[in-house]
Parts: structure tokens; sequence; C-alpha cells
């Protein structure tokens, strides 16, 4: 069974409209979070934004994070962190299992 593009968390489906409206936030405030590198959406052929279920979870936490008075910048670094600690456990996982592999009895 082919997998529909609203299966996928990670394709571009939603408007800024709809983003807006779905968080009940203004447009200029979703523009901002690209314009800073926080959340940068896809852009359809025409240019305009298009943000995925991913992405609309990512503007959640961005304005959970500034509404506890966080700037752009620092959402940015935050998010920035976070995916390298997302990278190293990922490493790490991938480590433990290499050596789980050296270690078994052979």
């Amino acid at each position: 069974m082919a997998r529909l593009p609203f299966d996928d968390e990670h394709a571009p489906l939603y408007s800024v409209g709809q983003v807006a409206a779905m968080l009940n936030v203004e447009q200029a405030f979703l523009r901002r979070l690209d314009e800073f590198d926080v959340v940068r959406p896809a852009r359809s052929g025409g240019g305009q934004r298009r943000y995925s279920r991913h992405e609309i979870g990512d503007v959640q936490n961005a304005i959970s994070l500034v509404g506890e008075g966080m700037t752009l910048v620092a959402v940015r670094r935050i998010f920035e962190l976070e995916q390298q600690v997302r990278e190293l456990r990922a490493e790490l996982a991938r480590e433990r299992a290499r050596r789980g592999g050296e270690d078994a009895p052979g």
C-alpha cells in the first residue's frame, strides 16, 4: 500500500496561513522564525513556505520558548544543541551495537 503525503510527518503540506491559524500566531512570527533560521520550511514552486507536521511541532516548541523569554537567536541555538544531542545519542547507540557484536562469544 502506497504511503500518502499526509502520512509522512516531513511532507511539506501546510501554508503559512494554515499554520498561523492552527497555532493562533501571526504569519509575521512564522516568517521571523524562518528569517532567524529557527524553523526553515520548504518552499513551493512559487516560493511560498510549506510546513510539515514535524516543522509545526518545532514552531510549537519555539512558541513555548519565546513565551519563556527566549530570543529567536537563543531558540535557534537551543534547537541546534538538541540536534547535536540527538546525533551523539545515535552515534553512541551505533558504537554500542558495534561493540556488542565484538564482545559476543564467537
